[in-house]
C-alpha cells in the first residue's frame, strides 16, 4: 500500500459506502482508515476488508489520525444524516473532498463541490455546477449548465438536461428524467422513471 496517500475516514456502512469505498480505491488518491456506523452491531466488522471503527459520534477521535472525511451514508428519502454528519465533520475541522472516479466524464469546465461523489459512468457536461455532499450515482447524466445545489443525489441513469436546476437536499431517482430547463424546487423527491416537466 501507497504510504504517501492521505487517509481518509469514511461515515456511513451500508450499500452506498460499498460504492464508495469502489470509487476510492479506483481514483487511487486515499488510504481508507475506516468507517463509522451508527449501528453498533456492526463496530469490529468489515465491509469490502475496511473495518467498522465507531459510530458515528466517534468521528472526532480519529481527528488526530487523518484530516480526510467524506459522507458514504445514501439518501432517498431523507437527506438529513448526510447533511447532519458532513456539517459535523466540517465542524471538527475535516476536510471534505470532492471523489470522482476515473470512469466519469466530467468536463474541466464543470465544477464539482467538497464532499461530492461522481460515480463510475457518470457525465457531468460543460459549465454545470454540482454543489457539496451531493451524490452523481453511475451512469447519471448532468448536461450543460445544469446546477445541482447542495445535498442532492442524483441516482442511477437519472437524465438533467441542459439547464436545470436542482435544489438543495433532492433526489432524483433511478431513470427520471428532467426537462431542459426546468427547476426542480428544494427537498423534491422525482420518483424513478418519471419524466419532469416542471
Amino acid at each position: 500500500m501507497n504510504s504517501k496517500k492521505d487517509k481518509i475516514i469514511l461515515i456511513g456502512g451500508g450499500g452506498h459506502c460499498k460504492s464508495v469505498i469502489d470509487v476510492i480505491e479506483s481514483e487511487n488518491k486515499f488510504q481508507i482508515l475506516g468507517i463509522l456506523d451508527d449501528d453498533e452491531s456492526k463496530i469490529g466488522t468489515y465491509i469490502l476488508g475496511y473495518k467498522i471503527l465507531g459510530t458515528g459520534e466517534d468521528l472526532a477521535k480519529f481527528k488526530n489520525q487523518t484530516d480526510f472525511a467524506i459522507v458514504t451514508i445514501g439518501q432517498v428519502k431523507n437527506p438529513e444524516p448526510r447533511i447532519r454528519y458532513f456539517k459535523l465533520a466540517q465542524d471538527l475541522g475535516f476536510f471534505l473532498p470532492k471523489i470522482v472516479s476515473p470512469f466519469a466524464i466530467v468536463s474541466r469546465h464543470a465544477k464539482i463541490g467538497n464532499g461530492t461523489v461522481v460515480m463510475h459512468g457518470a457525465i457531468v457536461n460543460a459549465s454545470a455546477k454540482v454543489g457539496e455532499n451531493s451524490i452523481l450515482n453511475s451512469k447519471s447524466l448532468v448536461e450543460h449548465d445544469a446546477i445541482v445545489e447542495n445535498s442532492c443525489h442524483i441516482s442511477t441513469g437519472a437524465i438533467l438536461n441542459g439547464g436545470v436546476l436542482v435544489g438543495e437536499n433532492s433526489f432524483i431517482g433511478s431513470g427520471a428524467v428532467c426537462r431542459e430547463y426546468t427547476e426542480i424546487p428544494k427537498q423534491s423527491f422525482i420518483k424513478a422513471n418519471s419524466i419532469y416537466k416542471g
